[in-house]
């Protein structure tokens, strides 16, 4: 548990093992908190990064709008303590998009690429469900419905009655009920507005796993599949039956698909 200055703010972050650098990054509303379930997996031969960006978790929140370059900056900023010259960077959602924009600025810095719930552009028609989500953030009730049904598949949100209580309950009595973190949300959903890439990525050259999600109602799968398109080193994996918060439906997947992706001796195989 640790921090470092970045542009007047502190920057929190974790690092846990041994190996070759796997960093995760935080979809929207997510913290290193989140990612608490993976923590052993990902240590036991690897060197497990995680950082809040700006306006999430522990780290430091902000007092005006901005663009997510200055999370790009902020992580790159960290690889920079760390002496690290090159990460496997891991994204979903909000956290996919910095690892997209961060590779296309600093594509030395990075190994390999696994992007979870990931879209290239931000559309009008995700434009305007930020916009949604912003104009319910005075009843946390009316946010928990604007923003979490969506986020996970019917089946899952259907089959997991008592876990997904315990989350609205959680939500709504504890966290959208605070004025801070309702005002960072409003902040990092603005900073996506003008998110778009599509054009860099062919000449984007990290092997990149991408993967995409049946039932993703935020960044459908049309989305990945014309990131996979345009980046000529990617490959492409579709999770039948699953919504936008992958790593919480899919664990075990998204653990594999990681770990199995990130160390894989070589990528090239002669058969």
């Amino acid at each position: 548990m640790s921090y470092f200055e970045f542009m007047e703010k502190q920057i929190y972050y974790e690092t846990y093992g041994q190996g070759k650098p796997i960093v995760l990054l935080n979809g929207i509303m997510m913290s290193t908190l989140s990612w608490k379930p993976f923590i052993e997996v990902f240590s036991k031969e690897n060197r497990l990064i995680l950082l809040d960006f700006l306006d999430q978790g522990r780290s430091g929140k902000m007092d005006t709008a901005y663009t997510q370059d200055i999370q790009v900056e902020a992580l790159k900023a960290l690889l920079d303590k760390l002496q690290l010259n090159k990460a496997n960077l891991v994204g979903i959602s909000y956290g996919g998009e910095v690892a997209l924009e961060f590779a296309v600025k600093y594509e030395e810095y990075v190994d390999r690429m696994v992007l979870f719930n990931t879209t290239a552009k931000t559309s009008p028609w995700l434009k305007d469900i930020g916009v949604a989500w912003n104009r319910s953030v005075n009843d946390p009730l009316d946010y928990y419905c604007t923003t979490i049904p969506v986020i996970y598949s019917p089946k899952f949100y259907n089959d997991k009655t008592d876990w997904m209580d315990n989350r609205k309950a959680l939500l709504t009595e504890k966290v959208f009920n605070q004025k801070p973190f309702m005002e960072a949300m409003i902040r990092l959903t603005e900073s996506a507005d003008n998110h778009d890439v599509t054009a860099k990525l062919p000449y984007i050259k990290i092997p990149t796993l991408i993967v995409s999600c049946e039932n993703d109602y935020i960044t459908p799968m049309p989305e990945q599949r014309i990131m996979h398109e345009l980046i000529k080193t990617s490959e492409l994996v579709v999770l039948p039956g699953t919504g936008h918060a992958s790593m919480y439906e899919k664990p075990l997947l998204f653990s594999s698909l990681v770990l199995g992706f990130t160390n894989c001796q070589s990528i090239e195989f002669i058969v």
